[in-house]
């Protein structure tokens, strides 16, 4: 029933996005090629950028990539993109989003009780479309609402909504108080009116959690292994789960196959994910030299989240009093930490995915996370195969994604200046394209 309601609720945006769709949609019949000529290509980020060039591209996929300018009369018809100025790379992704909102703190809060289902479909539409056109063609949507994401999934997907493709978890998993107990914060009262077939105790509870999950569609499974930041509890960031507990939510998992994503802080929770298969670890604030070797050992990916301190930093300046008693310490402990994991992850070789945890930092501002990438520890381009590459490879997605090759699909962005000098170029988008339908295009 969820799933059902947020899907009435989304399909209410259509109407306003209709001149958006049907503008992306004009440019993509069946059948016609288009060229999109290139003043340089990282087709493959990694490798270095190839000059000139121009990538062919029919019904949504590329269909070659040929060097220079090549000019319409040599498919006749065609439809010719000049970003012969720019320089053009594949759609980024970001590996954890949270469309739903990102007013945090205690509006975000006060917005979950106050406000009914269809607007959160509303914004949750809206946050999707500020996230493609600042060229991130692809999300992992780490935290569902009611339905509202899995059903903006499809919408997306069909291109009737704009949006990046999205690959959603559902609803995220803890156990009973953990990070992600919808519960903490209201009295009694309200306990067993809210929501809560998300969380779990013991073996068999968690079993079933994930595979409420898996009913209702996920395509990954969140769950939760040490409390979290926002949580509105004063128990710490360290391990809230047992083993045995953990253990039951993976495997689960794997048997349907599909990935993990574990919210971890503290070393000992990270840890626990990581011996137990876990596929990524998001957040990991704090490292120690045993998930160091985990990391390398089991070759799951490390997904950074820095962005968080920018939500943090900018709703704290503009009202000091922006979070609760039992989450501010948290915050500043947050704030003052964040980046050293990744500048100990960089030289020890552990695989990285591009992410932000938008949501907790502001949706169309995903690119911003690059900057801090580089301040600690990557390279430019390093930066952007986490946000290409690594992510398309987390996402189980390397054979459509994540590079520009004959056969994937036509997900292209450009920009004016180099990203592989200046990353901050990236913030500033000027073209869009997925599944070879033109989202935006500054002339």
């Amino acid at each position: 029933m969820h799933r059902l309601t947020a899907s009435a609720a989304v399909a209410a945006v259509l109407a306003l996005a209709a001149p958006v769709t049907a503008q992306a949609q004009a440019g993509s019949a069946a059948g016609p090629v288009t060229l999109v000529q290139a003043g340089r290509l990282l087709d493959r980020p990694g490798q270095a950028p190839r000059g000139p060039s121009t990538v062919v591209v029919q019904d949504g996929r590329i269909v070659e990539i040929r060097d220079g300018f090549v000019d319409a009369s040599a498919f006749p018809g065609a439809t010719v993109i000049d970003q012969r100025e720019r320089f053009v790379l594949p759609g980024l992704i970001d590996s954890h989003v949270h469309l739903v909102s990102d007013l945090g703190g205690q509006a975000g809060f006060l917005s979950g009780v106050t406000e009914n289902l269809p607007a959160h479909a509303f914004r949750a539409a809206e946050n999707a479309e500020k996230t493609l056109m600042a060229g991130f063609t692809t999300v992992r949507n780490l935290g569902d609402e009611g339905g509202v994401t899995l059903a903006l999934a499809d919408e997306t997907a069909a291109h009737r909504l704009p949006g990046p493709r999205i690959i959603d978890s559902g609803n995220s998993i803890s156990t009973t108080s953990g990070h992600m107990d919808g519960r903490l914060g209201f009295n009694d009262d309200f306990r067993e009116t809210i929501a809560h077939d998300n969380v779990c105790n013991g073996v068999e509870s968690c079993r079933e959690a994930v595979r409420i999950q898996v009913g209702r569609g996920a395509r990954v499974i969140k769950i939760a292994t040490t409390g979290g930041v926002n949580s509105r509890i004063g128990a710490g960031l360290g391990a809230q789960m047992f083993e045995d507990e953990a253990r039951a939510l993976i495997e689960t998992a794997h048997l349907y196959g599909l990935k993990v994503a574990v919210h971890a802080h503290g070393a000992d929770g990270i840890n626990m994910a990581l011996r137990l298969g876990a596929d990524s670890i998001e957040h990991g604030t704090i490292f120690d030299d045993e998930t160091l070797r985990l990391f390398r050992q089991s070759g799951a990916y490390y997904v950074p989240t820095l962005s968080t301190v920018n939500g943090y930093l900018e709703r704290l300046a503009a009202d000091p009093n922006a979070y609760p008693p039992e989450v501010m310490p948290k915050i500043q402990w947050r704030i003052s930490i964040t980046g050293q994991s990744l500048r100990r992850a960089v030289p020890a070789g552990v695989r990285i995915a591009f992410g932000t945890d938008a949501g907790v930092s502001k949706h169309g501002r995903n690119a911003d996370e690059f900057a801090l990438m580089v301040a600690n520890g990557m390279t430019p381009m390093t930066a952007i195969e986490a946000a290409t590459v690594n992510a398309a490879d987390l996402l189980g997605l390397s054979a459509e994604i994540g590079t520009l090759e004959p056969g994937k699909r036509a997900d292209i962005i450009a920009v004016d200046g180099d990203p592989l000098t200046d990353v901050s170029a990236l913030t500033s988008m000027d073209f869009v394209m997925r599944d070879g339908r033109v989202y935006r295009d500054e002339e």
